[in-house]
């Protein structure tokens, strides 16, 4: 079976960590969240795959190459215009051939059992068959409306709360047999959850719905990421965690020193080449990305902080989001919630309050108070 893997898409809803990078590339315990799911698609059997790609396409084919980090064969697909999730698979028709295939977001976290969605797919029947997730709040989501048999019958986009009729979300993976392809118009923007499935109901045509019983986050806000990255972290989705488990739930990659004052509380992924300076405090959950650099008596609790980046001596971190290269200088205090992107230079002695969002490369100066 080959795969399909949906990247192109902007992932504005992540900005600003998205100013830089596209939505697949944006790490979970320091790996792209793409990662995760070519390395799910090979645990299943699936050694080959074709990656769409539109926005910041370079640092997709730079990191993955052909597929040799993970022995899967990995072709790509770029679209000068984004064509949607059916035109986008339309375009490699000729790649995924006439046997059923798998479509499935690049920028979803999750743990699914492939073998069992084929299975089912193929008990049931029918042209397609989606995976769902039961959700608390479906007014978040876009809902599928499902009969006895599976079969699905409608669908509901984001009701109000007390309007639902399911609590069963899309999850954008989905089992397609090769005739899917004879109701995609070629060489057009064309929609899975807005035109085709819609047009199946419309007609009659059979396909259906199966709920699946593993983790799936589509990483779809800032703080849906945040909970991708420490349930991974904790071990709530089989992901693979770099480095080394040097104490109970404390991973520390390869070259990376730790002063003996600084103090580590689990859960904590430390990358590869970080310096921790003396007394430093690291409280959990806690992912700090490879080649970081943490001066002495700075304190972190519940971050996540990209590759390369900076805290300077005496700064304060709490449950804030760091970019790559980002630098925070001398007795910074970030607030819980707040967002830097890459590269960033936040001045000495600065606050940066609740909430605050700095897009990429945005320079404050030194005691400066950021309240928007």
């Amino acid at each position: 079976m080959k795969a399909m893997v949906l990247a192109a898409g902007l992932g504005t809803r992540l900005r600003p960590l998205t100013g830089s990078i596209s939505k697949p590339m944006a790490p979970i315990v320091n790996r792209p969240v793409m990662y995760h799911i070519l390395r799910l698609l090979k645990h299943h059997g699936i050694n080959q795959a074709v990656a769409n790609l539109h926005y910041h396409p370079h640092a997709i084919t730079n990191y993955f190459g052909k597929g040799q980090k993970l022995d899967i064969d990995l072709r790509y697909s770029l679209e000068a215009e984004l064509l949607g999730t059916a035109g986008g698979v339309k375009k490699v028709q000729k790649f995924i051939g006439d046997e059923t295939f798998i479509v499935i977001s690049g920028d979803a976290l999750t743990d699914i059992d492939l073998d069992r969605l084929v299975v089912q797919h193929r008990r049931a029947g029918g042209i397609a068959t989606l995976a769902l997730k039961k959700v608390k709040d479906p007014s978040n989501f876009g809902v599928v409306i499902l009969d006895k048999d599976n079969r699905i019958l409608g669908f509901q986009e984001k009701p109000e709360p007390g309007e639902e009729l399911s609590n069963l979300c899309n999850c954008g993976i989905y089992i397609f047999e090769p005739e899917v392809f004879d109701h995609i118009p070629k060489g057009t923007f064309y929609d899975y959850g807005k035109q085709v499935f819609p047009d199946f109901v419309s007609r009659g045509i059979p396909f259906h719905g199966f709920e699946i019983d593993g983790y799936w986050n589509d990483v779809g806000s800032l703080d849906q990421y945040r909970i991708g990255n420490f349930d991974a972290l904790t071990g709530k989705v089989d992901v693979e965690i770099p480095g080394r488990e040097v104490k109970e739930d404390i991973f520390v990659g390869e070259g990376t020193s730790i002063a003996e004052s600084a103090v580590l509380k689990p859960p904590i992924l430390l990358g590869s080449n970080c310096r921790v300076g003396e007394k430093v405090s690291l409280t959990g959950p806690l992912v700090i990305g490879d080649q970081s650099i943490i001066e002495a008596g700075a304190s972190l609790e519940g971050v996540i902080k990209w590759r390369a980046a900076q805290t300077g001596a005496g700064a304060k971190v709490l449950g804030g989001i760091i970019g790559s290269g980002a630098h925070l200088r001398d007795d910074v205090q970030m607030h819980n919630r707040a967002v830097v992107g890459d590269r960033c230079v936040i001045g000495a002695g600065s606050v940066l309050a609740p909430e605050v969002r700095l897009e990429p490369f945005t320079v404050i100066d030194a005691d400066t108070h950021v309240r928007e």
